[in-house]
């Protein structure tokens, strides 16, 4: 664990030293859980909606897309059930005044009763080695069974608690298992209470609840209160999804994990809407074909997982989570949840607005049903970091050369394509004719250009932006107009006539090589 640790905080010092993110108001000691996306952190960002939305919108014929307002009428959240549930339970510890989900407090002291029971796992399959049989093991060993038992039962009694929204069993809890304040030790802690998460603000200058306007704590309900205006104007019928990307922004209690948990973030969501009775058959294609969207990246199968929801929505009659393994554990990357028609049929009684689908076949009117897919941008971001994050030793080479710290991206989504390198700086027909391909790459595809330190440290420098391609111009192209094209990840090095290095790099980093 610990070492995994290390790494994260490595991908965080590298996200700042290389210009992927900073904190935000930086120079006023910053603002908690708030990021700035820096010039090779925006290029990632934009490359990973993009391919969300080609994935999405351009590849399916019944799925369009938005972009709606952040504002919206404040009856908008009053049907969502955003004003009245959503909440998290917040609990403050007395010594520290710090503050904390209670809800999060329990399930890490969940997680911790679970890595006992590991621990005890991978000594006996070490002790027995190939002959260790782990579910024998999981059902017979007394300490095992015992450690895995007081986890379900506490997480059993979380999940009632958190269905009913009942607080005091949570604090029950907390005192039950001795939870203590992480930094402190302190188990003094106040009654466990519920906190609104969105954020509000006024209306021009009216005052009031009359005036009180929300920041959107999610795009779903943009896409809800749009759905007849899309559908007549596109003239889908059922099925039909509405997808959009946009920020959201959350009050959250305890903002932790870097860009995994933030207050203000940016969401990929697709609303499908479906005939009712139809939702599971969908429910289960959309599951599979959005495991396929991120194994296509090359993403290890072992670092990605189903979660089913224990605690369901209020909206909701199925929800699965994607899980990726980063480096603090699995955690949720993207949602699918089966909504039921909950948000249209709240939006169209409080409205007084039919918010039906005629189906001219059917000759019937009915409210669809809706099955999600929810993404994270800034999660996505972290996880093909946290995945493409490598250091290795390079072969042959020594000294500080011999070490080299490379984001393994796909080169679709990289920042940068490709840098151009003239061999050396000071010799003006190498730099002139570098120049000259630079100007004629950069009109396909983003480039670097970069002149300064030897061409090792230069290779290096690119290899830790993720750019996938350096060509660099040395004497011989001057001789035959040819140039070296090097590839990151293998270091292999190819002679290129200049007149096919569109071409071949086009070839490369096409979102053909994702899609096919």
């Amino acid at each position: 664990m610990a070492q995994n640790e290390d790494v994260f905080k490595k991908i965080v010092s590298h996200c700042k030293e290389y210009g992927f993110i900073y904190p935000s108001s930086e120079i006023y000691d910053g603002l908690s859980a708030v990021y700035d996306y820096g010039p090779y952190g925006s290029e990632l960002k934009n490359n990973i909606k993009t391919y969300w939305w080609k994935s999405m919108v351009q590849l399916n014929d019944n799925i369009v897309g938005i972009d709606a307002a952040i504002f919206m009428h404040p009856k908008t959240w009053k049907a969502s059930g955003h004003v009245d549930a959503f909440n998290d339970p917040l609990v403050d510890n007395k010594d520290s005044k710090k503050r904390y989900r209670a809800d999060q407090l329990i399930e890490d002291a969940i997680a911790k009763i679970e890595n006992k029971a590991e621990k005890e796992i991978e000594k006996a399959r070490a002790r027995f080695g190939e002959n260790f049989d782990e579910k024998l093991y999981r059902e017979t060993n007394p300490r095992v069974s015992e450690y895995l038992m007081k986890s379900k039962t506490i997480q059993d009694k979380l999940n009632v608690a958190m269905t009913q929204n009942n607080m005091e069993m949570l604090g029950e809890i907390l005192q039950e298992l001795e939870i203590a304040d992480p930094d402190t030790g302190s188990r003094n802690w106040t009654e466990v209470r519920q906190f609104n998460l969105m954020f509000n603000t006024q209306l021009g200058n009216i005052a009031g609840e009359e005036g009180k306007l929300y920041l959107r704590p999610e795009t779903a309900q943009g896409i809800f209160v749009n759905f007849l205006n899309v559908q007549k104007t596109t003239r889908q019928k059922i099925p039909f999804g509405i997808a959009q990307i946009g920020k959201a922004f959350r009050n959250e209690i305890v903002a932790r994990q870097f860009i995994f948990r933030m207050r203000e973030f940016e969401q990929m969501e697709m609303q499908f809407f479906v005939k009712p009775g139809d939702e599971m058959k969908y429910y289960e294609s959309w599951k599979s074909q959005r495991m396929k969207w991120h194994l296509a990246l090359g993403t290890g199968a072992n670092k990605l997982r189903f979660h089913d929801h224990e605690n369901l929505a209020h909206y909701a009659n199925a929800a699965v989570d994607i899980q990726f393994a980063f480096p603090f554990g699995f955690k949720e990357l993207e949602g699918i949840h089966s909504r039921t028609d909950f948000d249209l049929k709240n939006h169209q009684s409080l409205s007084g607005k039919k918010l039906q689908f005629f189906d001219p076949e059917t000759n019937e009117s009915y409210i669809p049903y809706v099955v999600e897919t929810s993404i994270g941008c800034d999660r996505m971001f972290l996880a093909i970091l946290s995945e493409a994050y490598t250091e290795e030793m390079v072969p042959d080479a020594e000294g500080a050369e011999a070490q080299r710290v490379l984001l393994k991206l796909h080169p679709a989504l990289a920042p940068i394509k490709c840098a151009v390198l003239p061999l050396l700086k000071n010799k003006p027909e190498l730099v002139e004719k570098a120049k000259k391909i630079m100007d004629e790459l950069k009109i396909s595809f983003l480039c670097a250009y970069d002149d300064k330190d030897a061409i090792g440290r230069r290779y290096r420098r690119q290899d830790a932006l993720g750019t996938p391609y350096c060509i660099t111009i040395d004497f011989d192209t001057l001789e035959n107009n040819t140039v070296t094209m090097r590839e990151r990840d293998s270091m292999t090095q190819t002679r290129i006539p200049i007149d096919e290095l569109t071409k071949t790099i086009e070839d490369k980093i096409s979102w053909r090589n994702l899609f096919k």
